[in-house]
């Protein structure tokens, strides 16, 4: 019998009362719902789209990756974990305690 083993990394949930303190942030919030398109950004990129300095994307970045919200690749580039992407380029975005529909409200 033949058999094939294969290898899944599964990233844990985010802390709740990190995240929690992390989605109460304008800018952080931008910053996931352009990362919601399933697309790793640089931080130069993000702060150009979400109209901010390096240093401000780069620190609210640093937030994000505490509470397990985005992780850093290669190449410096960021993105959400996939398994937490329910929908591909929606601005949806599933923590497992909780739900982001990040086009809702103001």
């Amino acid at each position: 019998m033949n058999t094939t083993q294969i290898s899944v990394s599964i990233q844990p949930l985010p802390n709740r009362a990190l995240l929690a303190t992390a989605l109460g942030n304008d800018v952080r919030w931008q910053i996931l719902k352009e990362l919601s398109g399933g697309e790793p950004r640089m931080v130069m990129e993000l702060a150009k789209i979400i109209g901010c300095s390096r240093d401000a994307a780069s620190k609210q970045l640093a937030v994000l990756r505490r509470a397990g919200a985005v992780v850093q690749g290669r190449g410096r580039l960021y993105s959400i974990p996939k398994q937490y992407l329910p929908q591909p380029g929606q601005p949806v975005v599933d923590f497992g305690h909780c739900l982001l529909r990040l086009d809702a409200g103001g």
